[in-house]
């Protein structure tokens, strides 16, 4: 049987499937991350993405279905995290594009709004890199259009589109010789084939959106009631430790590799190392946690192998204590200029106070601001005009995306790391012009050198660096550049490699999970070898990165 369009039932449906589709599936599409390290997170932000926009669709009660991809578009607009986030939610935009004023989907259209959508998403993109996202959206609405000219059955033009999406896929480790290397596919285009798919499966009518979800009220009751008692209880922002609300569900009947047996009080016990306000249930088919930590990741990493996660779920709470403070205190006065940055740790955060930041988003490394987390922050800095650190390439295009629809004139300064919006600061003069400041700001970058140092997460190889998991990586500018087991040696060595006849400053900055005897420990060693370098050590509590260093 032909089916020859697609009204709102229908739509609903695909939404809601490829959002589930793609929840079930975002610590896989995580471990497709190329870097070793415990920051990957492109299956979390595209999962946070897409439920933002299926959360507007499904309280839009319109029977258009234009009318519904506006929703789904302006949802993943606001909701939009990371690079693969934000362009998720432009392929989305161009396909509302396509489809405003339509009440259904016939094939034609169908395939016209996949085609605008990836013209939307490449227009949105500087510098696109082919072997990404924007290859398998491209491929798969060419497969699409192509589909369309021979038939007007709209589940055969969404089959061609997943086909196309699969196919291309399997290319992108050809075309981006980095993920060859590595041996995964593009982690972006896996995510959005898992969304195509979610539509398929809702086309077809082949229910997989609610399997898995057991009656949850009373457990949900008691989630909520711990979640905000701890949130409202904390004196200060800062004063959080675990920053982030997390709940997973596992299924415990899922067939996987490894699987190991499921013991609740072991499960609790595991997972209360790992934050705080945990709660953990089960029946004989699922498990269902929640808990704040300050590493969500690990709870996934965790819970997977007793069974396949469903439904997974991440608040920032700095961002929700933030919201609940300024509600109740009386409304900020007006500032004519604001920079706000987006920074993780106590120390790093009263850094960039110290040096004239107005507003601090919580996150980085380990979770990702949202459009809407950005826009909220510029609100609420009561400013004529504001410029925002992103702190993380991961975070530019989320920040520029939020410049776009700001109420007032916001600039971008691409810093990538947080050394180089610290030394972003440094250049701040509140007495110039937006565009001043932004260019001088953005030239300032050029004078910083930035190393990262975690452990790695996994074996594997990065430009001919033999990498063990737990090795120590030196990461300089966004390159793996150093691999030992040691600490003081792995980050001693990075920084030698940092140098050159200009360096004069050496900034070192322990994280949560180092301290001052081995920060100290390291400039000991380049203080044997450089005496004509001046060195400043500070605590900044950051997750993730053992220290972070810039040369200036």
């Amino acid at each position: 049987m032909v089916l020859k369009e697609i009204d709102s039932k229908k739509f609903r449906d695909m939404v809601r499937v490829a959002t589930h589709r793609l929840g079930r599936n975002a610590e896989f599409i995580n471990s497709l991350n190329v870097f070793p390290v415990p920051d990957g997170d492109t299956g979390t932000n595209m999962n946070l993405t897409i439920e933002s926009g299926a959360k507007a669709v499904s309280e839009n009660t319109s029977n258009n279905v234009g009318d519904l991809t506006e929703s789904l578009a302006k949802g993943m607009l606001m909701g939009a995290r990371g690079n693969s986030g934000v362009i998720s939610s432009q392929l989305f935009r161009g396909v509302y594009k396509a489809t405003q004023g339509l009440k259904t989907l016939n094939a034609q259209e169908l395939a016209n709004a996949f085609s605008n959508g990836v013209a939307t998403a490449y227009k949105a993109v500087m510098k696109p890199v082919e072997g990404t996202i924007l290859t398998v959206a491209r491929v798969a609405a060419q497969e699409g259009a192509n589909k369309a000219n021979e038939t007007d059955d709209v589940e055969e033009v969404m089959k061609a589109i997943v086909e196309g999406a699969k196919a291309s896929l399997k290319t992108t480790p050809d075309l981006l010789p980095v993920l060859k290397q590595v041996g995964v596919v593009d982690s972006g285009g896996q995510g959005l084939l898992f969304i195509y798919e979610g539509f398929l499966e809702g086309l077809l009518g082949e229910d997989f959106a609610d399997r898995y979800q057991p009656d949850e009220g009373e457990m949900d009751e008691m989630i909520n009631a711990i979640h905000h008692q701890s949130v409202q209880s904390q004196l200060a922002t800062q004063d959080i430790s675990n920053g982030y609300c997390t709940e997973i569900m596992v299924d415990l009947t899922a067939d996987i590799p490894d699987k190991k047996p499921f013991d609740l009080e072991e499960f609790r016990e595991h997972l209360s190392q790992l934050g705080d306000s945990l709660l953990a249930v089960s029946d004989e088919e699922v498990a269902k946690v929640h808990i704040h930590t300050e590493y969500p990741g690990a709870i996934f990493k965790y819970g997977k192998q007793f069974g396949q996660l469903g439904k997974i779920k991440i608040d920032n709470m700095r961002i929700q204590h933030e919201t609940i403070v300024n509600n109740s205190e009386q409304e900020q006065e007006s500032v004519d200029f604001a920079v706000i940055a987006v920074a993780s740790g106590n120390g790093i955060r009263k850094l960039f106070e110290s040096e004239g930041v107005n507003r601090i988003i919580s996150g980085g490394q380990t979770m990702n601001p949202s459009t809407q987390d950005i826009i909220d922050a510029i609100k609420k800095s009561g400013a004529k005009k504001a410029i925002v650190l992103p702190n993380n390439g991961n975070i530019v295009m989320a920040a520029k995306q939020a410049a776009e629809v700001s109420d007032i004139p916001v600039g971008i300064v691409p810093t990538k790391t947080i050394s180089q919006g610290l030394t972003a600061m440094l250049s701040f003069d509140a007495d110039e012009s937006l565009e001043d400041n932004v260019s001088a700001m953005t030239d300032a970058l050029e004078d910083v050198v930035s190393g990262e140092v975690t452990k790695a997460n996994r074996d594997t190889k990065i430009n001919n660096i033999e990498i063990k998991e737990n090795d120590y990586l030196g990461i300089i500018d966004g390159e793996i550049q150093v691999a030992e087991p040691d600490l003081i040696k792995s980050t001693t060595e990075m920084i030698e490699k940092m140098l050159d006849e200009d360096a004069e400053i050496i900034t070192v900055m322990y994280g949560s999970d180092s301290n001052k005897k081995e920060a100290e420990q390291v400039v000991s060693v380049l203080e044997k070898k450089h005496d004509d370098l001046e060195f400043e050590v500070h605590n900044g509590g950051q997750p993730v990165y053992n220290f972070l260093i810039s040369v200036e």
